[in-house]
């Protein structure tokens, strides 16, 4: 059977009774690092191939969320076993230094001790309560005073379900039905915002999702990030009808694209204008870009934010957050409807504190911008030695570079990116021991736990494999 494969593959014991229970064969944190590394030894993935080739009978693509299929850069999914500060460690015993960081969460590095001990201590009261904990007020009156934008909080378990939440309550806030997003933007898989949304959708070459109605999309509008005259252009030709403006602040789910200086602003005025609400998506570079997130970083207010990754420090989470009015909409306070089983639990309310008590502590983020800068710097300059042309930046613990002249201003402009060399750079990376993003159309993440060391032997390794490729 493939689920005994797989769990043989993985070093797990399943006895065949009613009720069956699963123990990990216990592999300690000394044995996984004593692993030969990767550079000593010929590379091999043979477990993970054994894993994830029982697992394709198992779940659908053999995982459960498309990107980590390698559909996009080829080759062999990676099956992990362990993670700590900047390091991961995979079944086959490779060392990588990791640059995805559980797709944003891992700012203070995998597996912290901290935050690790807070759990512990909070498993033993229970894992979930169903009911409010005080926990939910210390991590909410965190947010409140870290966000300018967010004056309540309403706490979820992901970011699409922060989004999901959004999306209802600007609609219910305003009494208007259309939305307006960007294209190559990713804000959750929910039914209306799986238009030209990027990312997975964009790595897997699908241009929109089947089973999404008509219906559900009929009400979004979209334009090319970065360009203010578009969305000028949709206000115009949809006066009072546009409810609200989504966007990531920086865009993470089409690589790394920046908003142009005055883009922002222009957002900011015709939402005014208009009467609708400017949300930003900060699921990504909430608390990354800055403690008070890309809001913060670019000194533009929205009316409404979503959170997620960062705030439960590794544990699923999302909130979405605004103005006191917009917000009392949301029940029991007002009507629009929505609510959820886990959310607020114990454990995300107990890593999302002390994850963000890390964060307040003096010097951190202009160690993130001073790691991430040296880290793109050195892989450009690498690029250029070697004759590829490449171009890329970063902001604080955020980054990309794309095989592209560049410069890279709109998800248009990312798709001129060499995505096939993109594949061999990745699977050349993954060789000399260094985890990216297995597409070309992500960000990649920097923590607090990556050192000079981890850098320097990244941009070593960049130049090796872009001589090679």
């Amino acid at each position: 059977m493939a689920g005994a494969a797989a769990a043989a593959a993985a070093g797990i014991s399943i006895r065949p009774v009613a009720a069956p229970k699963s123990m990990c064969a216990s592999r300690s944190r000394s044995v996984v690092r004593s692993a030969i590394s990767v550079g000593e030894k010929a590379y091999t993935v043979q477990k993970s191939e054994e894993i994830f080739n029982a697992a394709k009978e198992l779940m659908p693509g053999g995982v459960n969320s498309p990107v980590r299929a390698f559909k996009s850069v080829g080759g062999q999914p990676i099956v992990f076993d362990s993670v700590k500060g900047s390091h991961m460690w995979d079944v086959d015993g490779n060392e990588y230094i990791d640059y995805v960081g559980s797709w944003g969460p891992a700012i203070i590095g995998h597996a912290d001790d901290t935050v690790n001990a807070a759990l512990i201590e909070t498993l033993k009261k229970g894992t979930s309560f169903g009911a409010p904990c005080a926990l939910e007020n210390v991590l909410a009156q965190m947010v409140i005073s870290a966000v300018p934008s967010i004056e309540m909080v309403r706490f979820v378990n992901s970011g699409t379900e922060a989004c999901m939440g959004a999306l209802r309550l600007v609609r219910a806030f305003t009494g208007r039905e259309k939305i307006l997003k960007f294209e190559g933007c990713y804000h959750g898989h929910a039914d209306s915002f799986l238009v030209k949304a990027g990312s997975g959708v964009a790595t897997l070459g699908l241009p929109d999702s089947p089973g999404v109605p008509k219906g559900a999309t009929v009400g979004t509008l979209t334009a090319p990030y970065n360009d203010a005259e578009a969305v000028k252009k949709l206000f115009e030709d949809n006066k009072g009808e546009i409810a609200a403006v989504f966007l990531e602040p920086v865009v993470g789910n089409a690589g790394f694209i920046p908003p142009t200086p005055a883009f922002l602003n222009a957002l900011r005025e015709v939402t005014k204008q208009d009467g609708a609400l400017l949300v930003f998506d900060e699921v990504m570079t909430g608390f990354r870009l800055a403690y008070g997130g890309a809001q913060e970083y670019f000194g533009i207010t929205p009316d409404v934010t979503t959170l997620g990754k960062i705030i439960g420090g590794g544990l699923p989470v999302g909130a979405y957050g605004g103005r006191k009015d917009i917000m009392e909409m949301v029940a029991p306070s007002g009507p629009m409807y929505q609510a959820g089983t886990l959310s607020g639990n114990p454990l995300a309310m107990t890593a999302g504190i002390h994850t963000l008590k890390r964060l307040m502590e003096p010097g951190t983020y202009e160690y993130l911008d001073k790691v991430t800068g040296e880290l793109v710097q050195g892989i450009l300059d690498a690029g250029a030695k070697t004759g590829h042309e490449m171009c890329g930046g970063h902001i604080r613990g955020m980054f990309g570079f794309f095989f592209a002249g560049g410069p890279v201003h709109n998800f248009d402009d990312a798709k001129k990116s060499d995505t096939a060399k993109f594949g061999r750079f990745h699977r050349g990376m993954l060789e000399e021991g260094v985890y990216l993003a297995p597409s070309q159309f992500e960000a990649g993440f920097t923590s607090l736990a990556h050192t000079p060391q981890d850098i320097e032997k990244t941009v070593e390794a960049a130049e090796k494999v872009l001589r090679r490729i």
